[in-house]
């Protein structure tokens, strides 16, 4: 049957469409019928995870008399209760001292209930997600909106850029000539990941799965038919939440509470010794006549003991530690903290190791420009630095002055990095932040045309308006005709745009006019890109030809900002497209090139004879403030690790630019993916991992790595913090001792 293929083939990733769709017996066309879905829903379940329960009121209750101490003084209490009932002159007096005592326990409990279910509506708040839908072909139909709690493993979806993926899915066809993820929140990498059909290696880690779309990433470019493999806790963030529920499991008290049991327990056997010695020294003071019998004069030494036990308890600690925890919580609070657990903010304080992830913690997860290069002679190239480090369109480019109409070469660059472009950024009046809608390398590319202006273009009277007004300032004089889309043989993307009335004011070329025929904009790897330029165009508009020694320039341009490392994009245009010139998306299938445009092979011959007009180097920078807060670890002797799901150079360049490492230092025992380190025997992890202290960057790991390198750590008797702000770090975060989930992602 169908499903003991599935059982005899569980790595869709390692097999073709084909042999996955033969799996599950069902075909592209036709989907599950309706008696399939419900044998795989007995099977599977609903694709839904595991809702964890909230802490009933009561559990928040008990949980603040879980202390050694506390019990302590509920014992006394009681005894003081029980004793005051013998009291035969004192009346209600009896009652004072066991009375202030649950008293003090009772304010104490009520302070503590009230910030950890504070903090847990605010958490919980903050997790409230949309429900998604999918839309799925079932018997031969194509049902959109159906709710994505009702996928099966075996049925086709369909997937379109914006969608979130609504469950692990194996891509089995490409609508479009190019398909990206943001897998940032589960792998941690911080550039999105292109998918393609065909089977990877069955050993493959996450980041390598290519050929799989995961639930709750989200499509960036492009459209795609998949078949639903996982669902529900099956898929990896399920199995994210597994770990997170073992490593609940496995939890230990804080430093302090458990420096509070010890001392605690110490007293109690101190207090119980003496109470028990004053009780015995009076054992002949029993028989006094005074008393009115023995019976009650072994209750009278009885009750001084106890008083002498209830005076030496410090009754008023717990209240004092839980009215200064609480204070820390409050300044905390001030600067957008949520403190879930009192005591995590006394184990800030014991932290030994800070083990944080790279993308969105250390680092801003926003795509950012940060050089640009372009050919300011027929033998140089000008490089300039571009500052800022988020979608905000806020910074200068060194060395740079707005630009004006003699600007030619830097005008032809911004054009392209406009044109040539899907992405968009908006203004989140509410947050006061600027979003990208679109792939993050494009966006980047946008806010490098806001910083870089127009001298047609009076600077934005709006924040709204210094998001889009470059950018709709090109987008008005040069209307988008048609698109050739990336894909992975040719390397770049190109659209064909043709001058409108205002193009002339902008003109990009020596002669000063845009021309009025149809104009190619291209953008893509380098060593594609160049390999198909037979020009490049100078700071003054003029266009020379590029010769071998300036091919080589570029090259090494290329290679030296690769290796910092940046993403690199080259950039190049083609004012001349032949038969092409007159085309317009109005003419579409009636112009006799609109075939060539329908078909991805010949887009290279389009490609070809192009001006190159510049490099753009981006890469998702550092936050301002992290470099002097690795600093003050430092001083502070604590260790700062950085365990990342992004690339091996890309984490050791950003942990030099922060100052994990320093530059010239050895970290060939200091740097490790997450395949290499956990490939090695344990007592050799344990003595890399510990050995003469220090930093440590992990990277290529996945959810599980990050939350055993915690656990390992614990197992030594650090105390590691976890930083982290996406799914992946969930596990990690609730296995070290203090989590901290730096916003939501």
């Amino acid at each position: 049957t169908a499903w003991s293929l599935e059982r005899a083939m569980p790595m869709m990733h390692a097999s073709t469409v084909d042999a996955c769709l033969a799996a599950h017996g069902v075909t592209v066309a036709n989907g599950l019928t309706d008696t399939q879905v419900l044998a795989s829903r007995a099977k599977h379940g609903t694709n839904e995870l595991e809702k964890e329960e909230s802490t009933p009121f009561w559990k928040l209750v008990l949980a603040q008399f879980d202390d050694t101490l506390v019990k302590i003084l509920l014992g006394a209490a009681m005894i003081s209760f029980v004793l005051a009932f013998f009291e035969d002159n004192e009346g209600a007096a009896a009652f004072v001292e066991p009375f202030v005592i649950v008293l003090i326990l009772v304010i104490n409990a009520s302070v503590g209930v009230w910030q950890e279910s504070n903090a847990e509506s605010a958490l919980d708040a903050l997790k409230e997600l949309q429900s998604s839908t999918a839309t799925v072909v079932r018997n031969g139909q194509l049902t959109p909106n159906l709710p994505a709690s009702e996928l099966v493993p075996g049925d086709i979806v369909h997937v379109r850029v914006g969608d979130k993926v609504p469950a692990d899915c194996r891509v089995i066809l490409l609508k479009t000539t190019t398909l990206r993820t943001d897998e940032g929140s589960l792998t941690g990498e911080s550039a999105t990941v292109s998918k393609v059909t065909m089977p990877v290696a069955a050993d493959a880690r996450i980041q390598a799965k290519i050929n799989m779309a995961f639930a709750g990433t989200t499509v960036s470019n492009g459209t795609f038919v998949a078949l639903v493999c996982q669902t529900g806790m099956e898929t990896e963030i399920g199995k994210i939440q597994k770990d997170v529920q073992q490593a609940a499991s496995e939890e230990e008290k804080t430093p302090l509470g458990q420096k509070l049991d010890a001392f605690g327990e110490m007293l109690t056997k101190v207090i119980s010794v003496i109470c028990l010695l004053v009780w015995a020294m009076n054992f002949r003071q029993f028989f006094d006549p005074v008393h009115g019998g023995v019976f009650k004069g072994c209750i009278y030494y009885m009750k001084i003991a106890v008083a002498l036990g209830v005076a030496a308890i410090p009754e008023g600690l717990p209240a004092v530690i839980t009215l200064c925890l609480s204070l820390g919580t409050r300044r905390m609070v001030a600067k957008n903290a949520i403190v879930r657990k009192l005591p995590s903010v006394e184990t800030l304080g014991c932290c030994t190791v800070i083990c944080s992830d790279k993308t969105g913690t250390l680092t801003t997860n926003q795509m950012t420009a940060v050089a640009m290069v372009h050919p300011s002679t027929e033998s140089e190239l000008a490089e300039f630095t571009v500052e800022g480090v988020s979608y905000r369109p806020e910074g200068r480019v060194v060395g740079l002055p707005r630009l004006t109409a003699g600007n030619k070469g830097v005008l032809a660059l911004s054009k392209v990095c406009s044109l040539c472009n899907e992405a968009q950024i908006v203004y989140n009046a509410g947050a006061d932040k600027y979003e990208r809608v679109g792939e993050p390398t494009e966006a980047a590319l946008k806010v490098l045309v806001e910083k870089l202006g127009l001298p047609t273009v009076p600077p934005a009277a709006s924040k709204a308006d210094a998001a889009i007004v470059c950018n709709d300032a090109w987008e008005r004089a040069f209307k988008q005709q048609a698109m050739l889309e990336f894909d992975r043989d040719r390397k770049s993307m190109s659209v064909l745009v043709s001058p409108q009335a205002s193009a002339d004011s902008l003109s990009t070329t020596a002669n000063g006019k845009a021309g009025g025929a149809t104009q190619l904009m291209v953008k893509g790897a380098p060593e594609s890109v160049i390999e198909r330029c037979s020009h490049q165009r100078l700071a003054n508009g003029t266009d020379v030809p590029l010769t071998a020694a300036s091919r080589k320039r570029i090259m090494a341009k290329f290679n030296e900002m690769a290796r910092r490392p940046l993403r690199v994009l080259a950039f190049a245009c083609k004012e001349n497209v032949g038969p092409l010139a007159d085309y317009t998306a109005e003419k579409g299938s009636s112009h006799p090139m609109h075939s060539a445009l329908s078909d991805p092979s010949k887009f290279p011959e389009i490609e070809t004879g192009m001006t190159f007009v510049g490099l753009v180097g981006i890469k998702d920078p550092a936050r301002a403030e992290v470099k002097g807060a690795i600093e003050m670890c430092g001083d502070a002797g604590i260790r700062v690790i950085m365990i990342t799901g992004d690339t091996k150079d890309t984490a050791e360049a950003i942990a030099k630019e922060i100052g994990i490492f320093q530059e010239g230092e050895d970290i060939s025992e200091k740097s490790f993916t997450g395949a290499q380190f956990f490939a090695l025997p344990a007592e050799q992890r344990k003595s890399l991992l510990m050995r003469g202290g220090g930093s440590r960057v992990f990277s290529r790991t996945e959810p599980r790595d990050k939350q055993e390198l915690v656990r390992m750590l614990r197992a030594e008797g650090e105390v590691p913090a976890m930083t982290g702000d996406g799914v992946n770090d969930a596990p990690a975060l609730k296995q070290a001792a203090i989590g901290i989930a730096m916003g939501i992602a």
